[in-house]
């Protein structure tokens, strides 16, 4: 197992995602985890409902590679033409 130097420092918002999974997007379940930003693989639009938020937002145009710093509680299939997208928390 690799040494981890930073293992007794505090996550945060701010600090370097932990946990990165594969984001299936689901037009009725939430994800398993909130995340803290999410990659977009290929480019296109994301759907998705913000922690906060009461309805889905539309990102239009999101460029492959990009990465959305939102707190995201769901990523919907109808509106998302994105693909690979990962959740970073």
């Amino acid at each position: 197992m690799p040494k981890d130097t930073f293992e007794n420092s505090t996550d945060s918002l701010i600090s370097p995602a932990q946990f990165c999974f594969a984001i299936a997007p689901n037009d009725t379940g939430d994800l398993d985890r909130v995340t803290k930003a999410i990659y977009v693989g290929q480019s296109g639009d994301v759907t998705l409902r913000a922690l906060d938020n009461d309805n889905d937002v539309t990102f239009r145009n999101v460029s492959s590679g990009a990465i959305l710093d939102v707190r995201v509680s769901a990523v919907r299939a109808t509106g998302t033409t994105a693909a690979d997208i990962v959740g970073l928390a």
